[in-house]
């Protein structure tokens, strides 16, 4: 058996989105990272949907680029759209998603990560983990070929166990045309990890001379969009649109009618489907009072003639999926250059994980992405810069990263892993952010680029820049609140013209900014600065002063929160020396073993009243601690 003679830092497995940025995460923090990949030309694919961003996704990918990550910037750089998302609706919910040239993502990425220092890849499937005394040491691929790490990070997204499932055809891939890995899956189970089954599918790709898409509606890109990044000078000036279409009623006969031939259907497939991207199998049956669903085409790249079908995704027969397919006006000549399949995976139960994202079981083991029940690539992204973090701070002897559900989406969705687990594909929403209104996405830098700075993933010029920002932005405000408009005859010209009440008193100008009929504008016409803020700082200052109220409250929402966080629980806290607590409460809370009391409390069954008897036991054990000599 060889084995390498340079014993890494960390150890990557898989270079997907999650992959990718552990990987830079670790090597950019100062670490000798490896990055494993079975198919180093599948670095950073888009196996799905060629898009970045969207509701709630957006938020995950500004906090990325904010703590120094990657994909905002290779967004930008293959971007074929841009999109904001709930303009309608306030700037809580706002989000960014871009489409992207896939090959173009691809390779950018790729580049990225072949020019950074201390940074390895290399082709190779990893079959097993070296674990000596409870502690990673490496891994070993199917060559057996050893890499000695001190750290592992495993992204392994769906290629745990993967198998493609078109009809009653069965193939054992991670993607079609590419391995899985059954052996590290087994490896895992004879570890002692509980591991689960799932279940996602991608549509299929059409031929994009074959459709007709005057019988689609043009679905245009944002005019005038912002880049991604905090760190890009501009956005993409590309612009390809997308189209969307409807199924009808016999394009839903065709799937009931074939139904015995879904794997979904016939009992083929064991694994959970994702509830918020169902198959058209799931639509027909769970929704037979609708006819029609959107259909949505999507270009897969400038130089590409495939394009994506959304909505169209099913695991039928592919004589059947042609049908299907054919049922939808605009696509009566479509060819498909590649079939929609379902595949099925094991993801490992994200319960047995740190906060950290370390394993219970194996020290120095960190798992990131699908392989903890997510689905998405932002997802998969946002736990992988958080893993390879940890992973390098672990090396290095430093604290762990941890952020709170009040400062970041990514801690929101790594909280809901760790304290709720998932027994189904886990996506984000920003539902599942209960301080949403201070962690938005035109936010995120100001929110963690001193972080990320302290973390050695920002740079000096850039965190300055922001901290100047920040400076700005407070200033304005100040001036804002300070200054009294009185009520002259052109100050009321201004305001009826933009539908406003005019006044008779003088009024702060931040009362008039306040009113839901009028923006930044008023400012400028109304007690222009002396400096005219940037765009960027200008509506941080709109915003901080017209929901001024309503983040206020959030705020005070969110010190409540923190006091139940800062009650840390011992590691070593005996639960069943807790009188009061039920068995069923106990084994919880035991299995999980919470950080802290915030963490207790947000466990799945754990009652006000548990976590009353929890703060008592807390107490008196700190009183027996104090009073011993």
């Amino acid at each position: 058996m060889g084995s390498s003679g340079k014993i890494y830092d960390v150890i990557v497995v898989g270079a997907g989105h999650a992959g990718c940025e552990a990987a830079l995460a670790a090597a950019r923090m100062g670490c000798d990272v490896l990055l494993m990949m079975i198919d180093l030309d599948k670095v950073a694919a888009m196996p799905c949907s060629p898009s970045i961003g969207g509701t709630a996704k957006g938020q995950i990918v500004r906090e990325i680029d904010a703590l120094g990550g990657e994909m905002a910037r290779i967004s930008d750089r293959s971007a074929i759209q841009y999109k904001t998302l709930n303009t309608s609706k306030g700037p809580a919910v706002h989000a960014t998603r871009t489409q992207n040239d896939k090959n173009l993502y691809h390779k950018a990425m790729k580049a990225v990560l072949e020019h950074q220092d201390r940074l390895d890849l290399r082709q190779a499937l990893v079959e097993s983990l070296i674990v000596e005394d409870g502690r990673i040491r490496g891994v070993v691929d199917f060559t057996g070929f050893v890499y000695p790490g001190r750290c592992v990070v495993l992204t392994t997204g769906t290629f745990l166990s993967g198998l493609v499932h078109i009809g009653t055809m069965q193939l054992k891939a991670g993607r079609t045309g590419e391995f899985a890995a059954y052996g590290l899956a087994e490896n895992l189970r004879n570890l002692g990890f509980d591991l689960g089954r799932m279940k996602t599918g991608t549509p299929p790709r059409l031929h994009r001379r074959s459709i007709d898409f005057s019988r689609f509606v043009e679905h245009s890109a944002d005019e005038t969009p912002r880049p991604f990044s905090f760190s890009s000078r501009a956005a993409s000036t590309i612009r390809m649109p997308s189209y969307i279409g409807h199924t009808n009623a016999r394009s839903r006969k065709i799937i009931i009618d074939n139904l015995h031939q879904s794997p979904l259907y016939c009992g083929t497939i064991k694994g959970v489907s994702a509830r918020y991207c169902p198959s058209f199998e799931d639509k027909a049956v769970k929704f037979p009072q609708r006819e029609s669903h959107h259909v949505i085409l999507e270009p897969e790249g400038i130089e590409s003639e495939e394009i994506y079908a959304s909505g169209l995704g099913n695991s039928m027969p592919i004589d059947v999926q042609l049908d299907f397919v054919h049922s939808v006006e605009g696509l009566e000549e479509a060819e498909i250059i590649r079939p929609a399949y379902a595949i099925e995976y094991d993801f490992v139960n994200p319960l047995q994980l740190q906060p950290t994202l370390e394993t219970k079981r194996v020290k120095g083991l960190y798992m990131a992405g699908q392989i903890n029940g997510t689905s998405g690539y932002e997802e998969a992204a946002g736990q992988g810069i958080w893993a390879g973090i940890n992973a390098a701070l672990s090396v290095q002897g430093r604290p762990p990263f941890l952020l709170d559900r009040s400062q970041a989406y990514i801690a929101v969705m790594v909280d809901d892993l760790v304290t709720r687990g998932t027994v189904e594909p886990y996506r984000m929403f920003t539902s599942r952010a209960e301080y949403r209104l201070v962690m938005r996405e035109d936010n995120a830098d100001l929110r963690l680029r001193e972080i990320g700075h302290g973390l050695g993933l920002v740079d000096e010029d850039t965190v300055r820049e922001v901290r100047d920002r920040k400076k700005q932005i407070e200033g304005e405000i100040s001036r804002i609140r300070s200054a009294v408009v009185k009520p002259r005859d052109e100050v009321n010209t201004y305001l009826a013209s933009r539908g406003s009440n005019t006044i008779s008193n003088g009024v702060h100008l931040d009362q008039l900014l306040k009113r839901a009929e009028l923006d930044y504008d008023v400012v400028d016409a109304l007690a222009k600065a002396p400096d005219p803020p940037a765009p960027d700082v200008a509506r941080q200052v709109e915003i901080e002063i017209k929901y001024e109220g309503y983040i206020d409250r959030q705020r005070a929402e969110i010190n409540k929160f923190r006091s139940l966080e800062r009650i840390r629980i011992p590691d070593d806290f005996d639960y069943g020396a807790a009188h009061g607590l039920s068995n069923e409460i106990r084994e919880k809370l035991s299995r999980i073993r919470p950080l802290s009391l915030g963490q207790a409390s947000r466990i799945d069954g754990i009652t006000p009243a548990a976590i009353s008897v929890l703060m008592v036991s807390l107490r008196k054990g700190e009183a027996r601690n104090r009073s011993e000599p």
